[in-house]
This record gives C-alpha cells, structure tokens and sequence, in this order.
C-alpha cells in the first residue's frame, strides 16, 4: 500500500512531533485536535520546532515552508476521509482511544490503516473496537519525535502480515529505524527501562545507596547516559507510574508495582522537570568531586586484581603494609563481611569493585567504621575514580540494577516476543544506551551475568532474578554468545 495522506489526531507535544515527521517526508498531513484552542496551540508547536530548526541552520526557509505547507490543520474527523494511515497521539486512557478508533472506523475507507502512538496500552484491545482489527497497528514514536531515530511497530495476534510489513517499510521512509514486537505492555523499550528505574527507586528506599550515588554508578561505572533518577525527573514520574500500572496489572509481577517512594512523589507533586521538583528539586546531581589528600598513611588490600590496585595506590604515595593499615580494602563479591570477621579489626576493611577508571562502588559492611569508608573513598577519589558508597547486599548497586534488566532481555527474546538484533537496537536508539543487552551480556561473559544474578535471588528472593533458561543454558554449554538466526 502507498501511504501518501497521513492523519494524526492530537497535536500535543508529540502529535505534532509526529506531523512534522511525516511531512519532512514529503508526506500530505492532515492533524486533528479538538477544538480551535487546541489546533492553534498545535500549529505553534510545529512552527516552533522547525523555526529551531532553521534557527540551527538545520532547514532552510524554503525546506520549512514546504513541511509547514504539506501540514492541513482542522477540528473535523470527518476530513479523515481519505487518507491511507491515521495515527492518533492522544492521552494515554485506554477508554479515550477505543472511543477514536471506533469513530475512525466509521469514517475512514476500508484499507486506511489506523496506527496507536501508545507506549504501553493493549494495541489489541484497541483494534478489537474497531471493525478492521487486521489493519490496526501500534506506531510508537519517541519524544522529541523529529529528532528519536527509533519507532516501535507491534503487532497483534489479529495484524495482518502484509500491514505490519508495509508500517514497517514506511517507519524507513521517513528515516526512521523500525522494530517490529509482539503486544505486550510497555512493548520493548519501557517494558525494559521501567523497571530498571523502579527498581533503582525501590534500592534507595532501601538505603542500599544515596540518590546521588545511584546516579553516579549507573552513569560513570554502567556507562549509561544518565543516572535513573535524573531520567526519572526528565520522563516525569507520573508518567513513569502509570507505565508500572499498566505492567503490573498485566503481569502480576510484584517488581511492577510502581515502588512506595515513586508514588508519594507523584501524590505530592513532585512529577519532575515538568513540575520544577521531583526525585532532585532544581538542583543537578552532586557531581563526584576529586577530594583532598587523604589522612591515610598506609593500607592493605587483597582479593582478585589486589597488587595492581595496590601498585597504583603505590604510584600516588600511599604505603601498604598488612601490620597496622589505616584501611583494609577487599576486592570482591559479596557477602563482603565474610572477609571483614577473619581480621582483627573487621571495622576497618570495606568491600571495593572496581569500574575501569571511572567509578568505584565501596561494600560498607555491618561492622565498617564510617572513618574506613571515608579512607576508602578518599583513596579512590585520588586515583581519579568517583567512590560510591553501597551496603553489603549482593551486586551492589550497578550489578543489582544491570542485572536483572539483562534478565528480563533473555526473557523477552525467549518467548519469542522480539529478536535479538531489534532488542540490542530498540535499547541503543530508544534509550541511547552504549550497547544493546545481549551485546552486554556477552562482553560481560554469560557465566558472569548469569552466576550474578544467582547472588541477586539467593538475597532478595524475588523470582524475576533466576537466571533465565536459555542463559542457564548457554552457560552449561560453554556458549559465550546468543545464537542469531
């Protein structure tokens, strides 16, 4: 099918991201909103965003006046007549679009494809209400729309094959990067990303770790863009709670219940950027400083990888000895206290592992003295690495995070819900992630992620942190990579 008349109804923010998408294209485009307020509000978030545009040198004035010029504007369904794809981009309630999708059943022709912007609704339940079910698709852009290179395409159980190919095909057209995945709540992307941050937020509840520090780890040690709180505030909480709603009410997984702390924060109002305050309140996060040079005047350290830490503790002027340390620093899993209680003086010795040559987490048993984790942290900080203080809990912060994120990947790809290259891609572009999961996991080493996660459900218990078949699997076959069809 050609589509060359496109609808988009709801010319918010991302509706009207959408359009200029489309029309950029060279498609015709027909927005819809519903009433005059609305569409004018609609028609200066387009003017806005391409006169940025060419503010930056990135249009011409004859390129924007011809996307502005393929973009028709109206308060009228009605004028949906025509077109070969709607898509609509309105408020995430699901009974506000099946009420749209029956009207656009009525008043589109037979073969228009009608597409769903939503980011986690039943794609499903939506083309159930319509009498076309086969050629009702999810179309899930990403904000800011013209700029995000990724579109998710979901099929349902009712799609037709031929349909979900051509939406395909028309995501590359408009140079986007297209990943086709199965109907399940938060589809690929936020069914991942999710819960990783409720979880981060359910970790600081916890005091596993401060906010700031969770932040750190996760940017400098995972290498991931930014900290989850900080992408907690810039998603906005409330949206990112009613993601976990709809999660959990369709998995029953206790890990999508949105954590306690995330929903006092909405019901107080905190909802982040949006709102001025939410997990920070205007102020960035607490930047890793470099510190002073440190009181100690000698250490110890032991445990896998241990003289080549000491030789660079060594190289800064600090002095090992193993009679009468200042600090005794293990470089090991958990449970760390097991190494603390053969000491003499357990209270001195503090868990460390090590990020390459950016961060630092610091396992704080029950019997470390607060002046040994300031030892601890004041000799990483000289060695140029941001020290994140951590209780001894299995896999500290990064690991307790990454790990079970990692989990759910091998899950997803198991139940045949998505391939492997659309996940690894679905995360680097929708999350601007380094590296997809898979990719991860197999520069980190199966056996790695999968005896992590082992630790991870000895401790806390929770069923989502067993390893996952087909990672157990490959572990027991001596695999280090995923098989790819």
């Amino acid at each position: 099918m050609a589509f060359e008349r496109v609808g988009v109804v709801g010319l918010g923010t991302m509706g009207a991201g959408i359009a200029e998408v489309f029309a950029r294209a060279g498609l015709r485009v027909l927005g819809v909103e519903a009433d005059a307020e609305a569409l004018a509000r609609g028609r200066s978030l387009l003017e806005g965003s391409t006169g940025r545009a060419l503010d930056k040198g990135r249009l011409t004035g004859e390129e924007r006046a011809a996307i502005l010029g393929r973009v028709t504007l109206t308060t009228s369904r009605e004028d949906l007549r025509e077109a070969d794809l709607v898509i609509e981009a309105i408020p995430e309630h699901l009974d506000l679009k099946l009420a749209l999708f029956a009207d656009l059943d009525r008043i589109c022709k037979p073969e228009t494809v009608l597409a769903t912007n939503t980011s986690s609704l039943s794609v499903t339940a939506i083309a159930a209400a319509t009498g076309r079910p086969g050629r009702v698709v999810g179309l899930h852009f990403f904000n800011p729309a013209p700029v995000m290179r990724l579109v998710e395409v979901v099929r349902t159980v009712l799609s037709e094959p031929g349909v979900v190919d051509e939406v395909a095909g028309l995501a590359g057209r408009l140079g986007k990067t297209a990943v086709t995945v199965g109907d399940r709540a938060g589809f690929v992307v936020n069914r991942l990303l999710l819960p990783y941050l409720n979880h981060a937020a359910v970790l600081l509840e916890l005091g596993v770790a401060t906010r700031d520090d969770i932040d750190a780890v996760m940017r400098l040690g995972a290498g991931l863009p930014m900290g989850p709180f900080t992408l907690l505030d810039l998603i906005g909480l409330d949206t990112a709670y009613e993601i976990m709603e709809v999660l959990h009410d369709e998995t029953r997984d206790r890990r999508h219940a949105p954590s306690p702390l995330l929903r006092e924060l909405v019901t107080a109002g905190r909802l982040g950027r949006k709102s001025g305050a939410g997990f920070y309140s205007g102020e960035p996060p607490r930047a890793p400083d470099g510190g002073s040079r440190p009181g100690v005047t000698a250490f110890e350290v032991a445990g896998p990888g241990a003289d080549e830490l000491a030789e660079r503790l060594g190289a800064a002027g600090f002095k090992r000895s193993g009679d009468d340390p200042d600090v005794v620093l293990r470089l090991a899993d958990r449970p760390v206290v097991e190494h603390a209680v053969r000491l003499r003086d357990p209270a001195k010795l503090v868990g460390v592992r090590l990020h390459g040559d950016r961060a630092a987490e610091l396992a704080v048993t029950a019997l470390t003295s607060p002046a040994a984790v300031a030892a601890a942290s004041d000799l990483m900080k000289v060695l140029g690495l941001a020290a994140v203080p951590c209780k001894d809990r299995a896999g500290f912060v990064a690991d307790a995070l990454l790990l079970p994120y990692l989990n759910d990947a091998v899950r997803m790809y198991d139940a045949g819900y998505a391939s492997i290259a659309d996940i690894d891609t679905a995360m680097r572009l929708g999350c601007g992630y380094p590296a997809g999961p898979f990719a991860t996991m197999e520069t980190m080493g199966l056996a790695r992620v999968r005896d992590g996660l082992r630790a991870l459900y000895a401790e806390y218990r929770e069923p989502a942190f067993a390893p996952a078949p087909l990672l157990d699997q490959l572990v027991v076959a001596g695999a280090s990579t995923f098989p790819r069809s």
